[in-house]
C-alpha cells in the first residue's frame, strides 16, 4: 500500500456539494459531559476547509460501544453542542443515522452548513460493514472524506464501505499521519531509532520484525523487556514473562545482529517487591535480579544507555512506555526517554496509546513532531499492515 498518494480533501472539487466525513469523535464521557474534546480539536483543519470551500458537510462518528443498539448515553449530542462552540456556527443535530431525521436533515443543508449524524454504532451493521447500510450511509452525500485514523485499521462501513459509493479522499489529520508515519518508514531522515515499550511482547512481533528491515537502533523497554533478558538466560524473577515468546525474542536478537541492527535492552532495573505503587524498591543490573523480585521501570545506566542512542538519530519512533509511568515511582525511565527524544532535535513520531499520553502529561506534547491519533492503527501501519480505511480511498 503506497499511502502516501492518496487522493486529499484538496483533490475534490466540493463547492456545492454533500461531503460526508469520516471523523473520530470517540471522545471520554463523564456525566454526559465531555472530558477533553482533543479529538474534536483535531478535525477542525478538515470541517473549517469544507465550510470554507462551501460544501454542505455531514459529519458522522462512533462514539463508545453501543453493541448496535441505540443507547441515549452513547448519543453524538454533546459532540454537536462542542462543535458548534469551536466553529463559531451551529452544527445540527440528526435524531438517526440514516433514517429520517438524518435525511431530511441533509436534504436541507445550504453551502457552507454542518451536521452531525447519530452515532454510527447504534446499528449493527456498520461494524459487519454491510453492503445495504453502507449504500444507505453513502446516499445522504456525494463526496466522502475520511479523517479518522484512531478508526482507520476497522473496515466498518462508515470507515471503508461507503468508499465503493462515493468518491473518497482522506482529510487533513490522516493526511498527516500519512505524511509522518509512511515517511518515517519508507524514507527516514537517518540514523532511524525505534524505541518500543509496553507490556507485551506479543502485541510488537510485527512491529519489530518489520522495522528490523527499516532501523538503525531498535530499543526495547517496559514490561516485554524481560522476554527478551531471559531469552539471553537471565533470571528475572516474577517480572513479566511470556515464555512462548521466548524463542521468538532470541530470534529476533539474532536477525539483528545479522543485519548489523543495534538492539538495546535493558542493562539495569527499578524492581519492586510486588506490583504496587509504594512497594519497596531497588536499583540491579539486568542479570542480577533475585528471586521474588519484579522489573517495574528501566534503571538509569539503562536511561544514559538508551538516550546516547537518540542523540544523534534524524528520526525516531516511539510506541510504549519504558516501565509503570503512571506511578511517580517508577515514571523515571518513560521521563528520561521523553526528554531525550525532546532534546534529539529529530523527527519524532509517537505512536498513540500510552506513550501519547505519557507524553502529553509530561509537557513535552510541543516538543515532538507528530503525536499519532491512534494507537492500535499506528501500530497496525508500523507492522506495514495495510489500513482498510486508507487502502478504501481514491488513489490521485
Amino acid at each position: 500500500m503506497n499511502a502516501l498518494n492518496k487522493k486529499t480533501v484538496e483533490d475534490l472539487s466540493v463547492a456545492g456539494k454533500k461531503v460526508l466525513v469520516r471523523c473520530d469523535f470517540n471522545v471520554p464521557l463523564a456525566d454526559g459531559k465531555i472530558t477533553s474534546d482533543k479529538r474534536i480539536v483535531a478535525s477542525l483543519p478538515t470541517i473549517q476547509y469544507l465550510v470554507k470551500n462551501g460544501a454542505k458537510v455531514i459529519l458522522c462518528s462512533h462514539l463508545g460501544r453501543p453493541k448496535g443498539e441505540f443507547k441515549p448515553e452513547f448519543s453524538l449530542a454533546p459532540v454537536a453542542v462542542r462543535l458548534s462552540e469551536l466553529l463559531g456556527q451551529e452544527v445540527k443535530m440528526a435524531k438517526d443515522v440514516v433514517g429520517e431525521s438524518a435525511q431530511a436533515l441533509a436534504a436541507d443543508l445550504k453551502d457552507g452548513e454542518v451536521m452531525l449524524i447519530e452515532n454510527v454504532r447504534f446499528h449493527k451493521e456498520e461494524t459487519k460493514n454491510d453492503p445495504e447500510f453502507s449504500k444507505k450511509l453513502a446516499s445522504l452525500a456525494e463526496l466522502y472524506v475520511n479523517d479518522a485514523f484512531g478508526s482507520a485499521h476497522r473496515a466498518h462501513s462508515s470507515t471503508t464501505g461507503v468508499a465503493d459509493y462515493l468518491p473518497a479522499a482522506c482529510g487533513y489529520l490522516i493526511q498527516k499521519e500519512i505524511e509522518f508515519m509512511g515517511t518515517a518508514l519508507a524514507n527516514p531522515k537517518r540514523p532511524l531509532v525505534a524505541i518500543l515499550g509496553g507490556a507485551k511482547v506479543s502485541d510488537k512481533i510485527g512491529v519489530i520484525t518489520n522495522l528490523l528491515e527499516k532501523c538503525d537502533t531498535i530499543i526495547i523497554g517496559g514490561g516485554m523487556a524481560y522476554t527478551f533478558m531471559k531469552a539471553l538466560g537471565y533470571e528475572i524473577g516474577t517480572s513479566l514473562l511470556e515464555a512462548d515468546r521466548v524463542e521468538d525474542a532470541k530470534a529476533m536478537m539474532e536477525t539483528a545482529k545479522a543485519k548489523g541492527v543495534k538492539f538495546l535492552i535493558p542493562v539495569d532495573n527499578k524492581v519492586g517487591k510486588e506490583y504496587a505503587p509504594d512497594t519497596e524498591a531497588m536499583v540491579i543490573n539486568s542479570d542480577e535480579i533475585p528471586e521474588g523480585w519484579m522489573g517495574l521501570d528501566i534503571g538509569p545506566k539503562t536511561q544514559e544507555l538508551f538516550a546516547d542512542a537518540i542523540k544523534g538519530s534524524g528520526t525516531v519512533i516511539w510506541n510504549g512506555p519504558m516501565g509503570v509511568s503512571e506511578w511517580e515511582n517508577f515514571a523515571a525511565g518513560t521521563i528520561a526517554v521523553a526528554t531525550a527524544v525532546a532534546e534529539s532535535g529529530a523527527i519524532s513520531i509517537i505512536g498513540g496509546g500510552d506513550s501519547a499520553a505519557a507524553v502529553q502529561k509530561l509537557g513535552f506534547a510541543d516538543k515532538m513532531s507528530h503525536i499519532s491519533t491512534g494507537g492500535g492503527a499506528s501500530l497496525e501501519f508500523l507492522e506495514g499492515k495495510e489500513l482498510p480505511g486508507i487502502a478504501a480511498l481514491n488513489d490521485r
